[in-house]
């Protein structure tokens, strides 16, 4: 298991989860990715594109304009 970021911050929808994505084709089960993005629509598109994948969630936490979300790769 091994940690990893991805930065997606100034992109707007539907890249950061496409980025993300691709990312996440690179990691192994039990790996985690932040993805720090500033696109407010990453909030609804990133977990849902957990659910549909079988990718869990571990935390959302937002800062000024900045949205970090921690993905652990399933």
């Amino acid at each position: 298991m091994s940690a990893h970021t991805l930065d997606v911050r100034r992109l707007l929808c539907p890249m950061p989860v496409i980025r993300t994505q691709n990312k996440v084709n690179e990691l192994q089960a039990g790996d985690t990715l932040v993805v720090s993005c500033t696109d407010p629509g990453v909030l609804n598109d990133i977990p849902a594109w957990c659910r549909i994948n079988g990718h869990k969630i571990l935390s959302t936490k937002e800062h000024d304009d900045e949205i970090i979300i921690e993905v652990e790769v399933c």
